[in-house]
């Protein structure tokens, strides 16, 4: 077995970051003070905080329209950022966070290891078929993350509300409609249309409780890889309780000269009961 160097292997760990939108439960009452928080890691462990700067287009909306947080509301605590928020009346609630573009530069080794690391299988198979493999490569890289929590008991149809992000998951269900055992139909978009024949990837987490620890950064051992069919729907058996996940990353050849890649990462969180 071929074995990485320990500093190599941290790179990827370090690098390889979904943005998740998380909350100790899905389930608010009305009125209620809450909190939400960003976790740039894994779903069970975050490496950093996103700095005000970088936030683009989040909005809470919910039954009462759309509420779009101010700055004050936001805070930073054990490499998460938290924002405090009120909720309204009862229904089902969707929220939203892009994050602005950044890029990274990448050795051939360390590029193929992260796209092998994160799904990103579509263009591994076409750097190998076209002999690009030993080519180093500049990425230009942006996230956009959902998540669908429930306020009391009256559901709503604002699950289904498209945010207008670059890639984004919608689903056809209200997943607080839906029980273990159920199956949710969900939708992958890129730029408002279905992407068809794209890798999905669908986990869970049994536990609500989170962790800032500074672990290696690996998906959830339940996690599942789907693609998308020609209208951009994937199917998920909601096979336990728990807080569950979709992430995809959508990257495509650069048409810049300063650049070999671009990439739109998308994530959906919810809860089952």
């Amino acid at each position: 077995m071929k074995r990485l160097p320990l500093l190599f292997i941290l790179f990827i760990a370090l690098s390889a970051h979904d943005l998740f939108i998380k909350l100790d439960t899905y389930f608010l009452k009305p009125n209620q003070k809450a909190q939400l928080y960003l976790f740039n890691g894994t779903f069970e462990t975050t490496e950093n905080e996103i700095s005000r700067d970088r936030m683009q287009h989040v909005q809470l909306v919910g039954p009462a329209g759309k509420q779009v947080p101010e700055e004050a509301q936001w805070t930073d605590r054990n490499k998460a950022t938290y924002l405090s928020f009120k909720t309204g009346v009862a229904g089902t609630y969707v929220a939203g966070v892009s994050v602005k573009p950044g890029t990274i530069a990448l050795s051939a080794d360390e590029f193929n290891e992260y796209l092998k690391h994160d799904g990103v299988l579509d263009v591994l198979a076409s750097r190998e078929k076209q002999k690009q493999l030993t080519q180093p490569s500049r990425e230009l890289y942006a996230k956009h993350v959902k998540a669908i929590f429930q306020v009391g008991d009256e559901l709503s149809e604002h699950y289904k509300d498209v945010l207008g992000y670059p890639v984004e998951f919608v689903p056809q269900q209200n997943p607080y409609a839906l029980h273990e055992g159920d199956e949710l139909e969900v939708q992958l978009l890129e730029n408002g249309k279905p992407l068809a024949n794209h890798y999905v990837y669908a986990g869970f987490s049994e536990a609500a409780k989170h962790s800032h620890a500074h672990q290696e950064a690996e998906h959830h051992h339940d996690e599942v890889q789907q693609k998308t069919d020609k209208k951009g729907m994937v199917s998920i058996k909601l096979e336990h309780e728990g807080q569950w996940y979709l992430r995809c990353i959508r990257m495509v050849e650069s048409k810049s000269d300063t650049l070999d890649y671009e990439s739109n990462w998308a994530t959906l969180t919810f809860e089952v009961r």
